[in-house]
């Protein structure tokens, strides 16, 4: 169903909880068909995000070890990807400023 989303357990180092955030809501995204909630909603929908999270913590914290790291690397570790977030973070210090 999600095939954008990368597998998070077995990653050395351990997925972190803006990697598990990330595969939370494009769950969410998915199975809601919104890249957006509409106005009115955007509480049920963080909370769904947050509960998807935890309960993806609770997940990866009870299984067993893989005997290797997944064979894809999570967006959030991609250099590509770290560098247009470095980008955005930098563009809304500078509006902020502004």
């Amino acid at each position: 169903m999600c095939r954008n989303i990368t597998e998070l357990r077995g990653l050395q180092p351990p997925a972190t909880d803006d990697e598990i955030e990330a595969a939370a809501r494009q769950f969410i995204r998915k199975v809601s068909g919104l890249q957006k909630p509409p106005a009115g909603a955007e509480e049920a929908y963080e909370q769904a995000i947050a509960r998807v999270t935890a309960e993806v913590h609770t997940l990866l914290g009870v299984l067993p070890a893989r005997r290797q790291p997944p064979a894809t690397v999570p967006p959030l570790r991609r250099p590509e990807v770290q560098a247009r977030i470095a980008a955005r973070e930098m563009a809304a210090r500078e509006k902020a400023r502004a």
